[in-house]
């Protein structure tokens, strides 16, 4: 007598992959739907950039060329600061739309289904860095209309520059998902984010260390968007990067380790 074998069940690491990748459609169908948000977080970064570089870019260039040059030199110098501000402000809108959910009371009713734990989390964070890596090309193609040029970067450099954006995304997405779990409304999650958006205006992103009052540099230059700036300007366009660029992993893998373990354990707490 012939028996029929159960069918096999999917592993642990299948369930996670495809509940993860719902998770994902999801969080995209929310950006299709609801496109305001990341708009208006990306006009400030190409605003930044054209007034920058139209209002102060020919003095700014005097300055920072030792009294010769045009804005075209400007332009160079704070594009790396504009990408870095453009994912800043880019994960503000995974801080507003994980609030939004929690308020809901949509992943109240996740935590009751049978998904994966971590998919609900995984879903919003790689949907956030999609949005970062669209956003900045998005902000590239804007400053490459208004004369960016890269013309001595290598493939490898132009590779190292994409993983660093990529990883830099990622790390600000884990701190702004840990915002979002513990903001009681979208609005405090957004005000609990802005300094994602506010640091990069504080780097130098805009002027560079030297030229900066002494009582202010250490808050530029001890932070962790300056070596990321550092490092995307030298990878681009060939200037020094010096020790920046082990700091601006360091940093990245830093705050990614701790958005990952502060979200977690405010996503596995008990709902009040």
């Amino acid at each position: 007598m012939s028996t029929v074998s159960a069918p096999a069940r999917p592993s642990r690491i299948s369930l996670a992959v495809r509940d993860s990748s719902t998770m994902l459609r999801r969080n995209l169908l929310h950006v299709r739907r609801y496109p305001s948000l990341t708009l208006n977080l990306l006009l400030t970064p190409v605003m930044l950039l054209l007034l920058f570089v139209y209002i102060f870019g020919d003095t700014m260039s005097a300055g920072i060329g030792g009294g010769g040059g045009d804005r075209s030199q400007y332009l160079a110098y704070i594009v790396p600061g504009i990408v870095m501000l453009t994912i800043g402000g880019t994960t503000i809108g995974s801080a507003v739309s994980v609030a939004m959910d929690m308020n809901e009371g949509i992943i109240a009713r996740f935590r009751t289904m049978a998904i994966h734990r971590g998919s609900v989390l995984i879903g919003h964070v790689l949907g956030s860095v999609i949005q970062c890596v669209m956003s900045v090309l998005l902000v590239g193609a804007v400053a490459v209309a208004i004369g960016f040029r890269s013309t001595d970067a290598t493939a490898l450099e132009w590779l190292l520059a994409i993983g660093l954006v990529a990883l830099v995304s990622l790390a600000l997405t884990w701190i702004a998902v840990a915002m979002g779990l513990s903001s009681p409304n979208a609005e405090a999650a957004s005000n609990n984010a802005l300094p994602l958006m506010v640091l990069p205006l504080l780097s130098s992103a805009f002027v560079p260390l030297d030229a900066m009052p002494g009582w202010f540099r250490p808050v530029a230059e001890y932070q962790p968007f300056t070596p990321a700036i550092e490092t995307l300007r030298g990878l681009l366009l060939g200037s020094e990067i010096g020790h920046n660029g082990w700091l601006a992993v360091g940093w990245a893998v830093a705050l990614a380790v701790l958005g990952y373990f502060w979200s977690k354990s405010l996503f596995n707490r008990d709902p009040k």
